[in-house]
C-alpha cells in the first residue's frame, strides 16, 4: 500500500484514476492543479506523484520542479499522465524532474503496472 498524489485538472481523471488505485490497495489525495498538489505535499509525505502537464494555476512542469526544489520530496517518484505525448514533451518532463510519462487514454492494467515497477 502507496500514498500517492494525483494532481490534474479533470475531475474524472482523478476519480478514474482514484478508483483503480484504491481497488489496488494504495491511499489517494486528489489535487485539481500544481498549488494545490504544492499545499498537499507541504501537509504530508507520499510514496507517488501523478501528475497532468496541462492544467490552471500551475501547470505539472512547473509543479514538477516546485516538487523537486523541496529536499523532503526529492527522490519522490513523479509519473505525469497527460494526452501530450511529443519527444519534446517527454523531454521537458525528463528534464523538470519526471520519473515517467503515461500518455491518456491509458488501460487500468498499464497504470497499476507502471505505478507498480516505479514503486519497486
Amino acid at each position: 500500500m502507496a500514498k500517492i498524489l494525483v494532481v490534474d485538472d479533470s475531475i474524472s481523471i482523478r476519480k478514474s484514476v482514484r478508483f483503480v488505485l484504491e481497488q489496488d490497495g494504495h491511499v489517494v489525495t486528489e489535487a485539481a492543479n500544481g498549488k494545490e498538489g504544492v499545499v498537499s505535499l507541504d501537509q504530508q509525505q507520499f510514496d507517488l506523484v501523478l501528475t497532468d502537464i496541462n492544467m490552471p494555476e500551475m501547470n505539472g512542469f512547473d509543479f514538477t520542479r516546485k516538487v523537486r526544489s523541496h529536499p523532503q520530496h526529492r527522490f519522490v517518484p513523479i509519473l505525469v499522465l497527460t494526452t501530450e505525448s511529443e519527444g519534446t514533451m517527454v523531454q521537458q518532463g525528463r528534464d523538470a524532474g519526471a520519473t515517467g510519462w503515461i500518455v491518456k487514454p491509458f488501460s487500468n492494467d498499464k497504470l497499476l503496472a507502471t505505478v507498480k515497477k516505479v514503486l519497486s
